[in-house]
């Protein structure tokens, strides 16, 4: 109760104009979630670079806070730079998108400033739903599908880290995660439930498990054919990868960290010593652990050739969907 008291009172000083909001001079899209973490603000990132690079090539720049971030400040984030210094999803980002700017600034209304300085003609907010100090011109919200906010509490009994209500202050809402297959009448249910208003665009995603890549250069894919594997996670839910690799795969030993885990020297010597007593498995990690596990130092060979992660994409069920949201993005475009 107390927490939901401040929340409001909080969004009460903004809504009434009693704290001041400000607008980037350049068009700027919000994305965020009610839920604390886990449904896939990242890959859905991605998904509007990839849309805005259509519309705008090497004008696009995405903004972060850089969670966990050793550095300070406005930082511009490149392919070379390392998870400890800039945060592993800016990072991931910025390796997947070398044309797009990329930087991580807690102030995000200075960070817009200076990627418009620097030629930006658009810019994504990563996780800045909650950062009412910056007015978006496009809030795009996200729900994980198999974990509805209308079923859950706010934090600390709950997964809630904002008001249900605030989803009404979007644009557009996505329902992330869904399975490839909804009815009609699935979709009709998920826009009552979350009493969205009429003119509030829903869409609906599923994630696309990609061909796994080394994370270090010495890789051998051969072990890609292996029969076991061992998972490293460190993120808020690996359910879809451990279903993805079940499909293919027995998993003999998962090593499960916590979100955002700096993997330490013990960490590795435990991977390793997993790697030693499967020497026929492959080691399989997410996009996001693979950033920060390249920071390692001292990483043994038997780690090194054996390591893999498995990107992920963020699409629309339907073609006429991601269209539509293709031009919802155009319409704030200056």
């Amino acid at each position: 109760m107390i927490y939901g008291l401040v929340l409001r009172a909080r969004h009460l000083l903004y809504d009434k104009g009693w704290k001041k909001s400000f607008s980037a001079s350049v068009p700027t899209i919000c994305l965020g979630n009610i839920s604390a973490g886990g449904t896939g603000k990242t890959p859905h990132t991605e998904l509007i670079l990839r849309t805005l690079q259509e519309i705008y090539p090497e004008k696009a720049a995405a903004l972060s806070r850089g969670y966990k971030r050793k550095s300070r400040g406005f930082q511009t984030v490149t392919p070379d730079d390392t998870a400890y210094r800039v945060g592993d999803e800016p990072l991931q980002i910025a390796c997947k998108f070398p044309a797009a700017e990329v930087a991580v600034d807690k102030d995000r209304v200075r960070g817009c400033e200076k990627l418009a300085l620097t030629g930006a003609r658009v810019i994504v907010l990563d996780d800045a739903f909650q950062y009412r100090r910056l007015q978006a011109d496009l809030n795009i919200v996200l729900v994980d599908y198999s974990k509805p906010i209308f079923k859950d509490r706010l934090l600390p009994w709950g997964r809630l880290r904002d008001l249900p209500g605030r989803i009404r202050k979007a644009q557009v809402v996505i329902v992330s995660k869904c399975p490839v297959e909804l009815s009609d009448e699935e979709r009709a249910q998920w826009r009552t439930s979350l009493k969205l208003t009429p003119d509030q665009q829903l869409y609906f995603t599923t994630v696309s498990h990609c061909t796994a890549k080394p994370v270090f250069p010495e890789g051998d894919p051969h072990y890609l054919y292996a029969k076991r594997v061992i998972l490293i996670s460190g993120i808020v839910n690996d359910t879809l990868l451990r279903n993805f690799l079940s499909d293919s795969y027995i998993i003999s030993y998962h090593l499960s960290f916590p979100d955002h885990h700096r993997f330490t020297r013990k960490d590795i010597r435990t991977i390793a010593a997993a790697a030693e007593d499967n020497p026929l498995a492959c080691l399989i990690t997410t996009e996001k652990d693979a950033q920060r596990l390249r920071d390692c130092t001292k990483v043994p060979q038997i780690v090194r050739e054996r390591l893999f992660y498995v990107p992920i994409e963020a699409t629309f069920l339907t073609e006429e969907e991601a269209e539509a949201f293709t031009s919802t993005v155009r319409s704030i475009l200056k």
